[in-house]
């Protein structure tokens, strides 16, 4: 069967994927789930040859592998994970929140669990922005402080200030604490683990929620792994440069 021809419900069922494509394009599968992608497309005058294009081209990213940044510096290793918090602040986030916040109340097994997800879930939405704010304001200007004395001359007040207020090992302690956010999630659903029999929308929800959680735990460990060792490196050198220059007055 075409896809022009298969229900938007047998579409993402086959690859729930798909149903963040056809949120792309403002359609919400669970409110077209009997129609075709034909009749859907007609309905709303959007180009059948370009959803069709991007259904196809649907690969999810398997996020899990490291990504090559251990020879970057510190600066190209910030605006990549600051990229990444535009990602999930500004797309990933907001069609997980729409998923959920759309869930049907239903009775049985469910029942608890979509109460407790539209609970939590923008909680967890609000903390989460609340922390990549804070590192990006304090954290990665306070290292892009610290790259910019190292690579010129700098003020050496200024810095000592600076450097009186930020610790990178406290951050980086601090960040160990915030590494497993969301563990409160995966106890609500069980380490999203479904039946086949559970609703679509749950399926696609859990989906989501489950890639999510694993863009989280790469984006930590590059942070662990690669930043926060680099930005030690950097703040250890400004120390004993400004050891060197007041032993040197």
């Amino acid at each position: 069967m075409n896809l022009n021809q298969k229900t938007i419900a047998e579409l993402v069922d086959e690859n729930y994927v798909y149903a963040s494509v056809l949120h792309h394009f403002g359609i919400q599968f669970y409110n077209y789930s009997e129609q075709t992608l034909h009749q859907v497309c007609q309905e709303k005058s959007i180009s059948m040859n370009a959803l069709i294009n991007d259904l196809e081209s649907a690969i999810e990213i398997d996020d899990s592998e490291e990504v090559e940044l251990v020879g970057y510096p510190v600066e190209l290793v910030i605006e990549y994970l600051k990229h990444a918090h535009y990602l999930f602040i500004k797309r990933k986030l907001p069609y997980i929140a729409s998923l959920v916040s759309n869930l049907p109340n239903v009775s049985g097994k469910f029942e608890s669990i979509v109460k407790d997800l539209k609970f939590v879930f923008p909680l967890f939405v609000e903390d989460f922005i609340h922390h990549i704010h804070e590192e990006e304001q304090n954290l990665f200007s306070y290292v892009m402080l610290l790259k910019s004395a190292v690579s010129s001359n700098y003020n050496p007040s200024q810095v000592y200030y600076e450097m009186e207020k930020y610790s990178i090992q406290q951050h980086a302690i601090n960040h160990e604490f915030h590494d497993d956010e969301m563990k409160g999630i995966r106890n609500i659903t069980n380490n999203y683990s479904l039946n086949k029999v559970a609703p679509l929308h749950i399926k696609v929800v859990y989906s989501e929620l489950e890639s999510f959680d694993k863009n989280l735990i790469t984006h930590a460990r590059i942070e662990d792994e690669i930043f926060f060792p680099k930005a030690l490196v950097l703040e250890r050198e400004i120390k004993l440069n400004l050891q060197q220059k007041v032993s040197s007055n």
